[in-house]
């Protein structure tokens, strides 16, 4: 019936054990699996929404804001805070330059683009 199986039951107990320990590594790995993409959903819904204005600071915590961003924009850099829509009109209005990648002042009407 099944030539490739060993004859003998010594060995047929052998390899039953080892199927049983490979069988648990594997059911193991697919619980690490689903549970890191439990967590990766759970990381997703629980993410803020992206603010719609962004303002860019400096090195340093009292500098002048050095652009205004669209929210979600990808050269916005790490030290950039969620504003709203009259906070970034006010900044571009006062000299803040808009990024040029997302011409947030194209988007906030100020200029036409």
């Amino acid at each position: 019936m099944f030539d490739d199986l060993p004859p003998d039951l010594p060995r047929l107990r052998v390899l039953e054990t080892w199927l049983v320990l490979t069988l648990d590594r594997v059911r193991q790995q697919i619980s690490a699996l689903e549970r890191r993409e439990q967590e990766r959903q759970h990381g997703e819904q629980a993410r803020p929404p992206v603010p719609d204005w962004l303002i860019e600071y400096g090195l340093n915590r009292e500098s002048t804001p050095n652009a205004v961003h669209v929210g979600g924009c990808r050269m916005a850099g790490k030290r950039s805070k969620g504003t709203d829509s009259d906070t970034a009109r006010r900044s571009i209005a006062g000299g803040v330059p808009a990024c040029t990648f997302c011409r947030p002042d194209t988007e906030l009407g100020i200029l036409d683009g």
